[in-house]
């Protein structure tokens, strides 16, 4: 609990974040992304921590894994935190990413490793994805930072693309051989569900999700 002692803002990044591993570690998963994030909600709120952003993933859209179940209630936890106490002056907030370009992992580095072998693993041909940068990562988390008055849940203005393209620009002349989804995958990924859009609102080169709860009125933003 005195870890926050004295802090103004905290960005919490701690997750098990990788689908397979949440797939395969249940409990894990849980400890870590659900109540690891709730110790953080408490000691913020009892040093009167400034601002808390929490990152999340795309795969909280309508999810069908460990990790995206995860993170949708990491969201809802930090949403409802504004709500705990009246007297508090922390606010709590969420930035929703998709993959970040470069992060460990993640694709772009497993194909360059990868293309030295001649052929590249490619989970389904029509797989699609949404990527930003580690430099429009770190943007969003300061974006949201400055300007949040608690339970937003931010969002890049991304376009999908599809994995056979991002192998095809990384090894033009390598194999694409087929090897399936792997357990907890989805073919397409959302930023943002159906039941989100009445409550979305567009802020230059982010979608902001405003709160079904709490004291924001949509004609605030």
């Amino acid at each position: 609990m005195t870890v926050m002692k004295g802090c103004d803002l905290v960005i919490h990044s701690a997750a098990i974040k990788h689908v397979p591993a949440a797939e395969d570690n249940p409990q894990e998963c849980i400890k870590t992304n659900l109540i690891g994030s709730q110790n953080i909600i408490d000691a913020a709120l009892f040093h009167q921590v400034e601002r808390v952003v929490a990152l999340s993933t795309d795969k909280a859209a309508q999810p069908i894994n460990a990790y995206g179940a995860s993170k949708l209630l990491l969201e809802k936890l930090f949403v409802h935190a504004n709500l705990i106490d009246d007297e508090s002056n922390t606010r709590f907030s969420v930035v929703r990413f998709g993959n970040v370009f470069g992060s460990k992992g993640s694709v772009i580095p497993f194909f360059l490793k990868q293309r030295e072998q001649g052929f590249l693993p490619i989970t389904d041909a029509s797989m699609t994805r949404f990527s930003i940068t580690m430099r429009q990562a770190v943007d969003m988390v300061l974006f949201t930072l400055m300007e949040s008055w608690g339970g937003e849940i931010v969002l890049p203005v991304a376009p999908s693309y599809r994995i056979t393209d991002v192998a095809t620009a990384i090894a033009p002349n390598a194999e694409q051989r087929i090897v399936g989804i792997r357990p907890g995958e989805k073919l397409h990924e959302l930023m943002f569900t159906a039941h989100d859009t009445p409550r979305v609102v567009r802020q230059g080169t982010y979608y902001i999700i405003c709160p079904e709860v709490g004291r924001w009125q949509l004609t605030d933003y």
